[in-house]
């Protein structure tokens, strides 16, 4: 089966990195930015839109309020940035904001943390692939009809995508990243430019609508609430910062200085297109709506049911560039393409927190190994699955999808913050240097005004969002930190119980004797290879065991033993009811009884196949057998192989393979003659002519889980 997967294996993923080439997979910081970036920078593409939807609920009076929401959001970004810039320098290992609170406030608030940031990251790809899917639905009305299948498909392509490695996969997504920001700040500066020096009147395409508000008049502290709730919402710009600060070590080095700089430039570049987005909004007098097919009023009717609201980027750049145009064509396919794309941080921040985590024994260890790829294979695997799930149970729906969102990342913002200021509080007690006191001081100050902030945002978020969704985040919080706690708990258990004593112990005292036993059902060459290698390993007892299920089989069998004179005791046990399993186990279960210092050693021929189909036709028996006697303390089972003529086969068709190197693997010597491969594209053979030896494979991991 290794074999057929092998091709289609190579030809998605390609061919396997040695473990010394990890330096060649790192990040430079033009690559780094669209790898871990694209999640806040493609905020901009949903943020401004949630706001104007919340705001609407007041009806569009309620519009004037947004430039102050996207200040507060502005702010907001400016100290969590500034914050995690502290966090890279401090702590560059990748551990992020878990390693920051398990340092500095304890494991459980580690785990808090961790729960929280593997929710947000699953929320990531969900809504960022929901969003990119309803932006180009306003396009293409087939994917808006089959919406779940095409995210679905886009989240296996992702997946494929990052298989292939951080580094190709960020060569890949650095294009449309860098043409969606260099589309939207090429619309803000036209739109400036038009708006403010030729006094052009733009329009969105919803600029004549009107909004049928669902609580009109709304005062005091409900008008306090809706507020809140709008800045929540915009808040959405944020998410996917933190991972920057879990990603510091795919960078090249000096890995912090250049995370904090990637940090530095993302928030810039982010903020900008955020309140460049909001102003257009108002200038082109945008209109959206909760429910667009009941509260958006044209011509004095409502739009209907039939209505697609297109995202306020969309109306805005019809405004500025006019609907058709090629600007208006390229920034719809870019804001699309990037929505996609902006899972990668998802992708990048999810299996390198995973692997964390599962060094930790916190999560199953097979996330910690690195695939062929050298990428988390395990934990990309994981993350799409876990984000299809969620797909298919909200239809691919964004609005529905986004309360459930930033409840958890917030978490870890204000945990992450309190535990740098710990951080910093530690340092200061054994720190007498003055230059790097009043520099740890500075810090700490940042951090402090980055934990108030953010826990603040945090109240608010679940004050806001609880009844409509976010509810279930911190369901899913909950439930991945006992998930997490049973694991170490079980994993610390298993510990604890195969430690090595330091004196001596019953696993360190021999067996008195050793009683081996074969299972025989015919006398044919696997029985005499099984008995053969039986009395060489010079047991105590010696015995060949038999069950009787058919008097005349077993009858030929003593026959065929005495004919041949093998000199070892054949026992036969009865099984009125044919069973073959419970007859072994309850007598081997007899011998351990008898005598419990004895050791069981029970030997089981078995046919070794080339063919998948020839599995489900032997062995059968020897493997449920095998399957019990593993739970039987003080018995040893001991395969004895006899290769049949298929496996042969196999082997030779495996030989045959082995010339033909599947696409990514090693390059082959000479082909067609003693004509080196590749001969006349820049590939020649090896020295004098002859095949370039092929390196050795490493050896199989079996806790990769792969």
């Amino acid at each position: 089966m290794s074999k057929l997967t092998d091709v289609p294996k190579r030809i998605l993923i390609g061919r396997a990195l040695r473990s010394d080439r990890l330096g060649e997979t790192l990040l430079p910081k033009r690559i780094a930015l669209p790898v871990f970036a694209s999640d806040p920078l493609s905020s901009v593409a949903y943020a401004p839109g949630e706001v104007l939807l919340v705001l609407s609920i007041a009806g569009v009076s309620a519009y004037h309020f947004s430039p102050w929401i996207a200040v507060a959001v502005v702010v907001l970004m400016f100290t969590v940035v500034a914050s995690y810039r502290q966090n890279v320098h401090a702590y560059p290992s990748g551990g992020g904001d878990y390693e920051v609170a398990t340092t500095n406030l304890g494991p459980k608030a580690g785990l808090t943390v961790a729960s929280a940031l593997l929710v947000d990251y699953v929320l990531t790809v969900a809504v960022s692939i929901s969003s990119g899917v309803e932006n180009l639905g306003s396009a293409i009305p087939f994917v808006v009809e089959h919406k779940v299948l095409v995210a679905i498909a886009i989240i296996v392509l992702l997946t494929l995508m990052n298989l292939r490695g951080v580094r190709e996969s960020g060569k890949l997504f650095a294009i449309p990243t860098y043409v969606f920001v260099g589309g939207v700040f090429i619309m803000i500066a036209w739109g400036a430019f038009r708006g403010l020096v030729l006094g052009d009147t733009m329009r969105a395409p919803t600029a004549d609508y009107q909004i049928k508000p669902e609580h009109q008049g709304l005062a005091g502290f409900a008008l306090v609430f809706l507020l809140l709730r709008a800045f929540s919402s915009g808040c959405a710009a944020l998410t996917g910062v933190e991972a920057i600060s879990n990603g510091v070590p795919a960078f090249r080095k000096p890995k912090s200085k250049n995370a904090a700089s990637t940090l530095a430039l993302m928030g810039a570049l982010a903020v900008t297109m955020f309140c460049g987005i909001i102003g257009l909004a108002m200038a082109t007098d945008v209109k959206m709506a909760e429910n667009p097919g009941t509260d958006l009023i044209h011509n004095g009717a409502a739009v209907g049911a039939d209505y697609v609201q297109n995202p306020v980027i969309s109306q805005v750049a019809a405004a500025v560039f006019g609907s058709g145009t090629f600007f208006f064509v390229l920034l719809a396919a870019a804001t699309a393409l990037v929505l996609f794309l902006a899972a990668n941080t998802a992708y990048n921040g999810f299996p390198l927190l995973g692997s964390i985590l599962a060094q930790d024994r916190y999560l199953p260890r097979q996330l910690h190994t690195r695939g062929d790829r050298l990428a988390f294979s395990n934990g990309i695997v994981l993350l799409a699955g876990a984000a299809a799930l969620l797909v298919g149970v909200y239809g691919a729906d964004s609005t529905r999808l986004i309360q459930l969102y930033i409840v958890g990342v917030f978490v870890s913002f204000t945990l992450s913050q309190t535990g740098m200021v710990r951080h910093w509080n530690r340092h200061l007690r054994t720190e007498r240097n003055a230059a790097k006191r009043r520099h740890m001081v500075r810090s700490r100050a940042i951090n402090t005004f980055g934990a108030f902030f953010t826990g603040l945002v945090l109240i608010v978020v679940l004050a806001t969002k609880f009844t409509h969704g976010a509810w279930v985040a911190l369901l899913g919080m909950v439930i991945f930190y006992g998930t997490m706690t049973a694991i170490r708990r079980h994993y610390d258990r298993v510990a604890a119980e195969i430690a090595a004593a330091e004196g001596p112990s019953d696993d360190m005292v021999r067996p008195s004797r050793v009683h081996s036993i074969v299972l025989v059902s015919k006398v044919h060459k696997p029985t005499l290879r099984a008995l053969g290698y039986a009395k060489l390993m010079r047991s105590d007892t010696l015995e060949a065991l038999s069950i009787n299920v058919d008097a005349a089989e077993t009858k030929a069998l003593k026959e065929e033993w005495e004919r041949r004179g093998i000199n070892v005791p054949l026992k036969i046990l009865d099984s009125p009811y044919r069973e073959i399993t419970r007859p072994v186990i309850e007598y081997v279960r007899g011998l351990r009884s008898e005598n419990p210092r004895d050791a069981i050693s029970v030997y089981i021929p078995e046919y070794v196949v080339g063919r998948w189909y020839e599995h489900l036709l032997h062995n059968q028996s020897a493997l449920r057998l095998k399957g019990r006697l593993l739970f039987t303390p003080g018995v040893m089972v001991t395969s004895v192989p006899y290769q049949l003529e298929s496996s042969e086969l196999a082997k030779q068709r495996a030989k045959r393979r082995s010339v033909y190197q599947a696409p990514g693997a090693v390059r082959r010597g000479l082909v067609d003659g003693g004509r080196p491969a590749g001969a006349g594209r820049g590939a020649g053979g090896g020295a004098g002519g002859g095949p370039r030896p092929k390196k050795p494979d490493p050896a199989p991991d079996p806790d990769r889980g792969e």
